[in-house]
Protein backbone atom coordinates (compact mmCIF):
# COMPACT_ATOMS: atom_id res chain seq x y z
CA UNK A 1 0.00 0.00 0.00
CA UNK A 2 1.56 3.42 -1.09
CA UNK A 3 2.64 5.66 1.56
CA UNK A 4 0.50 8.70 2.15
CA UNK A 5 2.22 12.02 0.84
CA UNK A 6 -0.45 14.32 3.17
CA UNK A 7 0.72 16.49 6.01
CA UNK A 8 -0.41 15.20 9.27
CA UNK A 9 -3.15 16.81 11.51
CA UNK A 10 -4.18 15.76 14.45
CA UNK A 11 -7.40 15.59 15.77
CA UNK A 12 -10.35 13.12 14.19
CA UNK A 13 -11.77 12.87 10.61
CA UNK A 14 -14.33 15.78 11.02
CA UNK A 15 -11.27 17.79 12.03
CA UNK A 16 -8.85 16.89 8.90
CA UNK A 17 -11.89 17.77 6.95
CA UNK A 18 -12.55 21.36 8.17
CA UNK A 19 -9.06 22.30 7.85
CA UNK A 20 -8.73 20.78 4.39
CA UNK A 21 -12.10 23.40 3.86
CA UNK A 22 -10.47 25.92 5.60
CA UNK A 23 -7.39 25.98 3.21
CA UNK A 24 -9.65 25.25 0.41
CA UNK A 25 -11.22 28.56 1.26
CA UNK A 26 -7.98 30.40 1.69
CA UNK A 27 -6.23 29.54 -1.60
CA UNK A 28 -9.63 30.50 -3.22
CA UNK A 29 -9.55 34.26 -1.76
CA UNK A 30 -6.15 34.20 -2.92
CA UNK A 31 -7.17 33.20 -6.70
CA UNK A 32 -9.34 35.64 -6.59
CA UNK A 33 -6.79 38.58 -5.07
CA UNK A 34 -4.45 37.90 -8.20
CA UNK A 35 -7.09 37.99 -11.20
CA UNK A 36 -8.58 41.32 -11.95
CA UNK A 37 -11.66 39.61 -13.85
CA UNK A 38 -15.23 37.68 -12.77
CA UNK A 39 -14.42 34.25 -12.04
CA UNK A 40 -16.91 31.45 -13.02
CA UNK A 41 -16.73 27.98 -11.03
CA UNK A 42 -15.29 26.06 -14.15
CA UNK A 43 -12.21 29.11 -14.44
CA UNK A 44 -11.48 28.41 -10.56
CA UNK A 45 -12.15 24.34 -10.85
CA UNK A 46 -9.32 24.58 -13.42
CA UNK A 47 -7.23 27.01 -11.55
CA UNK A 48 -7.68 24.98 -7.82
CA UNK A 49 -7.62 21.83 -9.16
CA UNK A 50 -11.08 21.66 -6.26
CA UNK A 51 -13.70 19.92 -7.26
CA UNK A 52 -17.14 21.43 -8.59
CA UNK A 53 -18.93 19.96 -6.34
CA UNK A 54 -16.55 21.20 -3.36
CA UNK A 55 -16.35 24.31 -5.00
CA UNK A 56 -20.78 25.04 -5.00
CA UNK A 57 -20.61 24.82 -1.04
CA UNK A 58 -17.32 26.94 -0.65
CA UNK A 59 -18.54 29.67 -2.89
CA UNK A 60 -21.89 30.17 -1.24
CA UNK A 61 -20.41 30.35 2.08
CA UNK A 62 -18.16 33.10 0.96
CA UNK A 63 -20.97 34.71 -0.78
CA UNK A 64 -22.85 34.80 2.05
CA UNK A 65 -20.24 36.03 4.29
CA UNK A 66 -19.85 39.08 2.07
CA UNK A 67 -16.28 38.08 1.44
CA UNK A 68 -17.34 37.45 -2.41
CA UNK A 69 -19.61 38.86 -5.08
CA UNK A 70 -21.92 37.59 -7.85
CA UNK A 71 -23.05 38.78 -11.25
CA UNK A 72 -25.90 37.90 -13.17
CA UNK A 73 -24.34 35.38 -15.04
CA UNK A 74 -22.53 33.10 -12.47
CA UNK A 75 -19.03 34.97 -12.30
CA UNK A 76 -17.45 35.92 -8.57
CA UNK A 77 -15.05 38.27 -7.46
CA UNK A 78 -14.00 39.69 -4.11
CA UNK A 79 -16.61 41.82 -1.91
CA UNK A 80 -15.69 44.28 0.46
CA UNK A 81 -15.25 42.48 3.30
CA UNK A 82 -11.77 41.49 1.87
CA UNK A 83 -11.34 45.53 2.09
CA UNK A 84 -12.35 46.08 5.33
CA UNK A 85 -10.23 42.92 6.87
CA UNK A 86 -7.15 44.03 4.76
CA UNK A 87 -8.14 47.68 6.00
CA UNK A 88 -7.80 46.41 9.78
CA UNK A 89 -4.27 45.06 9.24
CA UNK A 90 -3.18 48.38 8.54
CA UNK A 91 -4.76 50.24 11.33
CA UNK A 92 -3.23 48.00 13.32
CA UNK A 93 -0.16 48.17 12.60
CA UNK A 94 1.80 50.59 14.34
CA UNK A 95 4.18 51.71 11.61
CA UNK A 96 2.07 53.19 9.29
CA UNK A 97 1.54 56.42 10.84
CA UNK A 98 5.02 56.93 11.35
CA UNK A 99 5.79 55.73 7.46
CA UNK A 100 3.15 58.18 6.47
CA UNK A 101 4.62 60.98 8.09
CA UNK A 102 8.05 60.24 6.12
CA UNK A 103 6.54 59.03 2.68
CA UNK A 104 4.79 63.08 2.68
CA UNK A 105 8.23 64.21 3.24
CA UNK A 106 9.61 62.46 0.41
CA UNK A 107 7.42 63.63 -1.72
CA UNK A 108 7.48 67.22 -0.56
CA UNK A 109 11.05 67.22 -1.49
CA UNK A 110 11.55 65.06 -4.13
CA UNK A 111 8.03 65.90 -5.84
CA UNK A 112 7.38 62.46 -6.93
CA UNK A 113 5.56 59.92 -5.76
CA UNK A 114 6.75 58.07 -2.67
CA UNK A 115 5.50 54.41 -1.73
CA UNK A 116 5.88 51.69 2.00
CA UNK A 117 6.19 48.34 1.20
CA UNK A 118 7.17 45.25 3.08
CA UNK A 119 8.39 42.04 1.88
CA UNK A 120 6.18 38.97 1.90
CA UNK A 121 7.98 36.40 0.82
CA UNK A 122 9.00 36.70 -2.61
CA UNK A 123 6.66 39.18 -3.33
CA UNK A 124 6.86 42.80 -2.28
CA UNK A 125 2.94 44.71 -0.58
CA UNK A 126 2.51 48.60 -0.86
CA UNK A 127 1.14 49.57 2.68
CA UNK A 128 1.15 52.86 2.05
CA UNK A 129 1.85 55.42 -0.88
CA UNK A 130 1.38 59.32 -1.47
CA UNK A 131 0.85 60.09 -5.00
CA UNK A 132 2.80 63.33 -7.15
CA UNK A 133 0.45 65.58 -7.68
CA UNK A 134 1.44 65.96 -11.42
CA UNK A 135 2.52 61.95 -11.75
CA UNK A 136 1.05 60.74 -15.04
CA UNK A 137 2.09 56.91 -13.95
CA UNK A 138 -0.03 54.93 -11.74
CA UNK A 139 2.59 52.89 -9.99
CA UNK A 140 1.12 51.74 -7.35
CA UNK A 141 -1.75 51.20 -4.97
CA UNK A 142 -2.24 49.92 -1.51
CA UNK A 143 -2.37 45.86 -1.40
CA UNK A 144 -0.75 45.65 -4.77
CA UNK A 145 2.05 42.83 -4.63
CA UNK A 146 4.69 42.78 -7.47
CA UNK A 147 7.62 40.22 -7.24
CA UNK A 148 10.42 40.91 -5.23
CA UNK A 149 13.43 41.19 -8.29
CA UNK A 150 11.00 43.27 -10.26
CA UNK A 151 11.05 45.83 -8.12
CA UNK A 152 13.76 48.60 -6.51
CA UNK A 153 12.12 47.96 -3.12
CA UNK A 154 12.54 44.02 -3.54
CA UNK A 155 16.16 44.56 -4.51
CA UNK A 156 16.35 46.93 -1.53
CA UNK A 157 14.97 44.02 0.30
CA UNK A 158 16.66 40.77 -0.72
CA UNK A 159 20.22 41.97 -0.15
CA UNK A 160 19.24 41.92 3.55
CA UNK A 161 19.62 38.27 2.97
CA UNK A 162 22.49 35.92 2.41
CA UNK A 163 22.67 34.67 -1.25
CA UNK A 164 21.68 31.26 -0.16
CA UNK A 165 18.54 32.96 1.61
CA UNK A 166 17.71 34.63 -1.86
CA UNK A 167 17.95 31.22 -3.95
CA UNK A 168 16.02 29.00 -1.02
CA UNK A 169 13.24 32.09 -1.62
CA UNK A 170 12.72 32.83 -5.12
CA UNK A 171 11.15 30.55 -7.80
CA UNK A 172 13.56 28.97 -10.56
CA UNK A 173 12.04 31.30 -13.04
CA UNK A 174 11.53 34.84 -13.01
CA UNK A 175 8.47 36.40 -14.06
CA UNK A 176 9.11 38.80 -16.96
CA UNK A 177 6.89 42.26 -16.09
CA UNK A 178 8.78 44.35 -18.94
CA UNK A 179 11.64 43.57 -21.46
CA UNK A 180 14.11 44.84 -18.83
CA UNK A 181 13.15 42.72 -16.05
CA UNK A 182 15.33 40.48 -14.39
CA UNK A 183 14.53 37.01 -15.31
CA UNK A 184 17.95 34.87 -14.22
CA UNK A 185 18.83 33.90 -10.72
CA UNK A 186 22.32 34.86 -11.75
CA UNK A 187 21.22 38.07 -12.68
CA UNK A 188 19.61 38.57 -9.43
CA UNK A 189 22.49 37.75 -7.41
CA UNK A 190 24.21 40.15 -9.28
CA UNK A 191 21.75 43.02 -8.50
CA UNK A 192 21.28 41.95 -4.60
CA UNK A 193 25.20 42.57 -4.89
CA UNK A 194 25.26 45.65 -6.37
CA UNK A 195 22.51 46.79 -3.87
CA UNK A 196 24.50 45.24 -0.83
CA UNK A 197 27.79 47.37 -1.97
CA UNK A 198 25.83 51.02 -2.73
CA UNK A 199 23.60 50.83 -0.38
CA UNK A 200 19.92 51.03 -1.81
CA UNK A 201 18.28 50.13 -4.86
CA UNK A 202 17.69 50.95 -8.31
CA UNK A 203 15.55 50.13 -10.97
CA UNK A 204 15.07 51.26 -14.48
CA UNK A 205 11.84 50.25 -16.19
CA UNK A 206 12.08 46.45 -14.76
CA UNK A 207 8.93 46.80 -12.90
CA UNK A 208 6.48 49.62 -14.86
CA UNK A 209 7.55 50.60 -18.19
CA UNK A 210 9.05 54.61 -18.13
CA UNK A 211 9.23 54.55 -14.60
CA UNK A 212 12.65 54.73 -12.43
CA UNK A 213 13.16 53.52 -9.00
CA UNK A 214 14.94 54.05 -5.99
CA UNK A 215 14.48 52.15 -2.84
CA UNK A 216 16.10 52.23 0.80
CA UNK A 217 15.18 49.84 3.61
CA UNK A 218 14.15 50.89 6.78
CA UNK A 219 16.47 49.26 9.59
CA UNK A 220 14.40 48.49 12.56
CA UNK A 221 14.46 44.97 12.08
CA UNK A 222 17.22 42.45 11.41
CA UNK A 223 16.67 41.46 8.38
CA UNK A 224 14.62 44.61 7.38
CA UNK A 225 11.46 43.54 6.40
CA UNK A 226 10.43 47.24 5.26
CA UNK A 227 11.42 49.78 2.18
CA UNK A 228 10.68 53.29 0.86
CA UNK A 229 11.34 54.00 -2.89
CA UNK A 230 10.20 56.76 -4.63
CA UNK A 231 9.11 56.51 -8.52
CA UNK A 232 10.19 58.85 -11.14
CA UNK A 233 8.77 59.20 -14.99
CA UNK A 234 12.50 58.41 -17.04
CA UNK A 235 11.78 61.30 -19.10
CA UNK A 236 11.96 63.64 -16.08
CA UNK A 237 14.87 62.64 -14.57
CA UNK A 238 19.43 62.58 -15.10
CA UNK A 239 21.50 60.02 -13.56
CA UNK A 240 22.31 62.90 -10.65
CA UNK A 241 18.85 63.28 -9.76
CA UNK A 242 18.05 59.29 -9.47
CA UNK A 243 21.35 60.09 -6.82
CA UNK A 244 19.93 62.56 -5.32
CA UNK A 245 16.97 61.14 -4.51
CA UNK A 246 18.29 57.69 -3.71
CA UNK A 247 20.87 59.84 -1.03
CA UNK A 248 17.20 61.46 0.44
CA UNK A 249 15.58 58.04 0.59
CA UNK A 250 19.20 56.49 2.71
CA UNK A 251 18.66 59.11 5.05
CA UNK A 252 14.79 59.42 5.69
CA UNK A 253 14.30 55.61 5.77
CA UNK A 254 17.60 55.44 8.83
CA UNK A 255 15.55 58.45 10.23
CA UNK A 256 12.36 56.41 10.08
CA UNK A 257 14.37 53.01 11.23
CA UNK A 258 15.81 55.54 14.55
CA UNK A 259 12.54 56.49 15.53
CA UNK A 260 10.74 52.84 15.24
CA UNK A 261 13.11 51.29 17.35
CA UNK A 262 12.92 54.26 19.83
CA UNK A 263 9.22 53.52 19.94
CA UNK A 264 9.64 50.47 20.76
CA UNK A 265 8.49 49.22 17.40
CA UNK A 266 9.56 45.68 16.15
Amino acid sequence: MPRSTAIPVAGNGAEQAGVKSARRAVDLLETFAANKSWLTLGDLHGMTGVPRSSLHGLLRTLHEAGWLEIDGAGGYRLGVRALICGTAYLDRDPVIPYATATLETVRDKTGFTAHYARRDGDQVVYLETRESRRSAHLVSRVGRTLPAHATALGKALLAELTPDEVTGLMPDTLAALTPRTITTPEALHAACAETRERGYGLESGEGTPGVRCAAAVVPYRIPATDAISCSMPTEQVTEEDVLGVAELLTEVAGDLGRRLRRAGIR
